[in-house]
């Protein structure tokens, strides 16, 4: 079995020597009261607006903190990075900055916002390479890259000086804070980085506040790994909270976090959705799907933090708005009024009106019509994608339909099925 050992404790001298060394380079970032949240949880809730960085994410503290400290020897050849976006974007400025050459592997179905601001930021001194679907397979990729050229690799959490550099938040929000002392704090964990540094500094400064790491459920690694006693690798992992998916954390995170951490859960990606959709409608404020998981949590410990004064770190807002159209689909789908079926049409004039006058209510949508093939020779098949108002219009809906002989298969609930054809 993996032995659990802490190799390494980030010390408060070196983290304020990282908030020095990052005065005028990464912003000190305002704590704001959200009064939404806070009615809605009868709470005091803060947001630590991280997504107001010249990056939009924390990420260049660890990433300049790290850089910076390289000696002529380590730069000499260069660095390379691996990023699913906002860590890149930190190597990038922190390159331009320091006046080092750097190449950046990036998963190639990062969204083209990112791959933009990166090119921005780093101008002359950076490469761009995608490769890969994942995280990991972009950070494969710049490890070989790293030993085949011999070029520092900047490790976009498993680092000293990276956790130090992004530790400078927690550091922050006490500073911040010491009117109105926080009783919790809600952070995203990817790869670990902030959830360790940030909690850390709680632990020296304010052991008293519970730090909640949060994870996408479709990529739990921290959670996992505490479960299983070890730092574990998943198998495989949903890519859409691309900010936070990795199969592994960090060696040096986990044994961190394993002492700091009051506790780690996981939020379903269509609730992310909703959080974003959320902050968009009744805020004004744009965040990336990782950005939303501290607020998307908060819901599991609505009796918890009650009373309380809560922050959450809000950690990016390098959202593509291209991606819009998916987030509120899987927005609706977890709210349970977005619904594919395979309806059957006979082969009659007016079949189609019968369904939508007949069948269907007077505030359901039809969002999705497609004629597949004939069935036989009395039916034509479709499948059907229907926006309902409330979920209790789905079993009525469904009995009308089955009542009608239009009913042919309900998809939701058919994951394989239903990402084919939908």
């Amino acid at each position: 079995m993996e032995k659990t050992t802490i190799l390494y404790k980030p010390t408060l001298k070196a983290i304020e020597a990282a908030a020095k060394k990052l005065k005028g380079i990464a912003s000190v970032t305002p704590l704001i009261k959200n009064a939404h949240y806070s009615k809605q949880f009868g709470a005091n809730v803060y947001f630590k607006r991280e997504d107001l960085q010249e990056v939009r994410s924390y990420k260049i503290r660890g990433a300049y903190n790290k850089i910076s400290s390289l000696s002529a020897s380590q730069i000499e050849n260069e660095i390379v990075c691996a990023s699913a976006g906002n860590h890149a974007q930190g190597v990038a400025i922190s390159c331009k900055l320091l006046k080092i050459k750097g190449t950046i592997f990036m998963p190639s179905p990062t969204p083209n916002q990112k791959i933009d601001q990166v090119k921005m930021f780093g101008e002359d001194y950076i490469d761009v390479i995608l490769v890969g679907d994942t995280f990991d397979d972009a950070y494969h990729a710049a490890i070989e890259t790293s030993e085949r050229l011999n070029k520092t690799f900047i490790h976009p959490f498993n680092d000293e000086k990276v956790i130090e550099g992004q530790a400078t938040v927690g550091l922050e929000i006490i500073d911040q804070a010491k009117t109105h002392p926080i009783h919790y704090v809600f952070v995203p964990i990817g790869g670990g980085g902030l959830s360790a540094g940030l909690s850390s500094v709680f632990k020296i400064l304010s052991p008293q506040t519970k730090i909640i790491g949060v994870e996408p459920k479709g990529a739990p690694s921290m959670l996992t790994s505490l479960k299983n006693n070890r730092n574990t690798e998943l198998k495989s992992i949903e890519n859409f909270v691309d900010g936070a998916a990795v199969k592994r954390v960090g060696d040096l995170n986990f044994a961190i976090c394993k002492e700091t951490l009051s506790d780690v859960v996981t939020v379903d990606e269509g609730k992310i959705c909703q959080t974003i959709l959320d902050l968009y409608n009744k805020d004004a404020i744009v965040v990336e799907p990782a950005g939303a998981l501290s607020i998307s949590a908060l819901e599991q410990f609505s009796d918890d933090i009650k009373d309380k004064n809560v922050v959450c770190v809000i950690s990016g807002s390098n959202n593509d708005i291209t991606r819009t159209a998916e987030i509120k689909e899987r927005a609706l789908l977890y709210a349970n009024l977005k619904h594919y079926f395979i309806i059957k049409f006979p082969q009659r004039a007016g079949a189609l009106r019968e369904f939508v006058v007949d069948i269907l209510g007077p505030t359901d949508d039809i969002t999705h019509f497609e004629y597949t093939k004939k069935v036989n020779r009395e039916n034509d098949v479709a499948v059907v994608g229907l926006e309902l108002k409330s979920p209790s219009d789905l079993d009525p809906l469904i009995t009308k339909m089955k009542l009608h002989n239009f009913y042919g298969d309900y998809l939701n609930d058919k994951p394989d099925l239903f990402q084919f054809l939908v």
